[in-house]
């Protein structure tokens, strides 16, 4: 089952029309996988100062289906799909939730996050502590 983490739309996230900016739904991504990785017992801070290393955005690609709007309320999931000696893919949704009815794709995707050195910035291998920690 994919993590879930809430987010509430705020003026901030919206346009002029009140709909959510596009580009705001990598944000909301952010946050759940941070989360994600947060309720594993990675976080991201401890693994840039202790581990030397960290989690860069290698690749994306998003699908939008609806707009969410002021007010809205919505959950974004984190899932993963793969992982690699250097690379996870993750699938992502932001559905948004209305009461009484079932949850409505807004927008989806897959990420790369990729493994670098904290310090250099150069790719390397995702330590074999992180890896198992991921393992359902």
């Amino acid at each position: 089952m994919a993590f879930q983490f809430p987010i509430r739309i705020y003026w901030e996230d919206t346009d002029a029309g009140g709909i959510v900016f596009y580009a705001n739904y990598l944000k909301f991504f952010e946050r759940a996988r941070t989360e994600w990785l947060r309720s594993l017992g990675i976080e991201q801070q401890a693994l840039k100062s202790e581990v030397g290393g960290m989690f860069v955005v290698s690749e994306t690609h998003l699908q939008y289906h609806r707009p969410a709007q002021l007010d809205n309320l919505l959950t974004v999931t984190a899932e993963l799909a793969e992982a690699g000696r250097a690379t996870l893919t993750l699938r992502q949704q932001a559905l948004l939730e209305i009461p009484g009815l079932a949850p409505q794709l807004l927008a989806e995707g897959t990420i790369r996050i990729g493994w670098v050195n904290s310090h250099t910035l150069k790719p390397g291998r995702i330590p074999a502590t992180i890896l198992k920690a991921l393992q359902p």
